[in-house]
């Protein structure tokens, strides 16, 4: 541990960069959070950027850095179902509804970022409303120990170079369409018809040729229970100009209802409850996301270094829910290391730590969300776990179990080793688990409300 007290500056005021300062001010550093706007604006003109949902390993190791405040937003497990055609040719083909083997979280990251950013306010840590391009970068970093960089996708990013060895693609996979919409409660009895525990499990519907579209328990920053959809769309789907004609929130609400009518109706009934959150007017987003993992550090103009976090430094697509996942694994880790670390925070010893955390979560990360989005270095054998699923719970739950804890993944590179996968898990012959799979035929539906 340094003797002397050391500074450290963080750029941006998400949830990687307020997870970060407040990390960094309880573990002795003198810290300063940097924004380009003041608290009040970040909790309240902004969209929420995702649902930052937590699965059970995350939320662990966010556990070092602050508890738990929240009892909203908890969810037990997941119903997903996939359809696949058009019109008379549409086909339900399977669905199941495993519990999870963790606990997950989906709490409004406005909510996150603003808790966190308050308690750091009180332990001490200074908070400076003020724009950071290149040459403001260049001045932080020269007056502090170490400087790190969370100003997301976008801006500042791009000091870092892209690391063309692990970026697969160079354009989004799916356009996204999100909304918070409230009207349900989140018991038992919401959406009972496709699943024992009702509201305590995600919904997930996948339309094999337009996207995925999830439905989950949320923790609205003022409402509280609301619940959240976000949509992927497929770019060669029909979808992408639907999400891309939401103009504000009441028209988002709007799609997202002619959605289900037109490819989920067994739902319609129920998510023709939800109403949009009136306090809010950001209550809802659109985009698209390239993914890219970018180079650790960068070197200011006078040679300073810096290190990017959370989205800065990996940005996947949502679609598997690792982004706000990696980014508290990420700090949580750097936090703990710079702490025990006495000497500078060099651009090696910064790599390193970046190393440490793409073999811890990083890298699995990464092709878990390449194995939702189906690509092709997947499909081929992957495919066999969601039949296998659809007859075995147990492998429904270590299927979605990969969101938590991805690195078993990284185990599953061939066909052999998904059958192996399947025997082990069902504790029979995978060729016995796959021979019972058949069609769905017939979900379960929701009664129509009466007129």
């Amino acid at each position: 541990m340094a003797s002397t007290t050391r500074s450290a500056a963080v750029i941006g005021a998400g949830i990687a960069g307020t997870t970060a300062a407040l990390g960094l001010v309880d573990a002795g550093f003198d810290v300063t959070l940097y924004s380009d706007r003041d608290r009040r604006s970040l909790r309240d003109d902004v969209p929420p950027t995702g649902t930052a949902v937590l699965f059970g390993k995350s939320k662990d190791y966010d556990a070092s850095i602050i508890e738990d405040l929240y009892s909203v937003g908890n969810t037990s497990g997941i119903s997903a179902r996939l359809y696949a055609g058009d019109g008379a040719d549409r086909a339900q083909v399977l669905e199941f509804n495993p519990d999870f083997h963790y606990d997950t979280q989906a709490v409004d990251v406005r909510l996150r970022s603003d808790d966190r950013l308050g308690r750091f306010l009180e332990r001490g840590g200074r908070f400076e409303v003020r724009s950071v391009d290149p040459t403001v970068l260049d001045e932080i970093a020269g007056s502090h120990d170490l400087t790190l960089v969370a100003t997301g996708k976008g801006g500042l990013a791009q000091l870092f170079g892209v690391d063309e060895s692990r970026t697969v693609y160079d354009r989004p996979q799916r356009h996204l369409l999100q909304i918070v919409l409230k009207g349900l409660d989140q018991g038992e009895d919401v959406f009972a018809y496709r699943n024992r525990e009702g509201g305590k499990h995600d919904l997930y519907n996948l339309d094999a040729d337009n996207g995925e579209a999830w439905l989950g328990p949320y923790l609205h920053k003022d409402e509280g229970v609301t619940w959240a959809f976000l949509g992927f769309a497929k770019p060669e789907g029909q979808w992408v100009d639907r999400f891309a004609g939401a103009t504000d929130r009441e028209s988002a609400r709007q799609i997202v209802l002619d959605l289900y009518r037109d490819y989920f109706p067994h739902d319609l009934p129920e998510v023709e409850k939800l109403e949009i959150v009136e306090s809010d007017e950001k209550s809802w987003a659109k985009g698209a996301v390239t993914p890219v993992v970018r180079n650790a550090t960068a070197t200011t103009a006078s040679g300073h270094v810096v290190a990017a976090i959370g989205d800065t430094a990996i940005a996947v697509d949502p679609v598997a829910g690792q982004g706000a996942q990696n980014a508290l694994v990420q700090v949580s880790e750097l936090v703990r290391a710079a702490a025990a670390h006495d000497g500078p925070f060099t651009a090696d010893w910064l790599s390193e730590r970046f190393e440490e955390f793409w073999e811890l979560r990083g890298h699995a990360a990464v092709e878990v969300t390449r194995l939702f989005l189906g690509h092709p270095d997947y499909a081929e054998h992957l495919e066999l776990a969601f039949p296998a699923a659809a007859v075995n719970t147990d492998i429904a739950s270590a299927l979605f179990g990969l969101l938590s804890d991805p690195n078993p993944l990284l185990t599953l590179k061939t066909r052999d080793d998904i059958l192996g996968f399947i025997s082990a898990v069902a504790g029979e012959p995978a060729e016995d688990v796959l021979a019972k799979f058949s069609p769905a035929g017939d979900f379960t539906r929701a009664e129509p409300v009466p007129a």
